[in-house]
């Protein structure tokens, strides 16, 4: 089965029994990869994203055929991404009975910690900085700078307001600026 198939197409076959697995298999090439750097990103190591990029998978196996069309296949692979991410980082904390400042602050840890890390690099200094942002203006920052995803779209995989999103974009832009100027 070919990478080119349309979403509807791979929804199609979805729901036929024969093509089932078939169909999967080509939806899971298709996007584990914008997947996994979106979930990378939240969760940052790869150890973590591949375990939640494995729920994500699992996620949407069982809930394919029902899945109704109300938005674009990737919007709701994004939305069902994002909420394993938020579960994933709130059983962090919750596992080690942290805040969520200790939280960031682990998470900073493991971004020091990667094997090619320098501090004075801009794509890391850019790293620690998102890291300082709130969890909702960290995902509104990386659907849109990373993923270069639409408000439209992320209203939709965020259930919140396009005005919200971006004044969330553009509080979390003035802080990493803030950041990057001062340090």
């Amino acid at each position: 089965m070919s990478l080119t198939l349309s979403d509807s197409e791979l929804l199609a076959r979805f729901r036929q029994t024969e093509t089932r697995e078939q169909a999967f298999t080509a939806l899971i090439k298709k996007y584990q990869d914008k997947l996994y750097w979106h979930i990378r990103r939240l969760v940052i190591t790869h150890d973590d994203a591949n375990d939640v990029l494995q729920n994500v998978f699992i996620r949407v196996w069982n809930g394919l055929e029902n899945f109704r069309e109300d938005s674009k296949l990737y919007t709701w692979l994004y939305r069902i991404a994002t909420n394993e991410c938020l579960t994933f980082l709130e059983q962090q904390k919750r596992k080690a009975a942290l805040s969520l400042d200790e939280v960031q602050s682990g998470l900073v840890n493991k971004i020091k910690a990667e094997k090619h890390f320098d501090a004075e690099k801009l794509e890391w200094k850019l790293q620690l900085a998102i890291q300082q942002l709130p969890e909702k203006q960290r995902i509104v920052f990386t659907l849109r700078y990373y993923d270069e995803m639409p408000y439209e779209e992320m209203s939709k995989v965020l259930d919140t307001s396009e005005g919200a999103l971006k004044a969330s974009y553009h509080h979390a832009v003035k802080k990493i600026e803030d950041y990057l100027l001062n340090r």
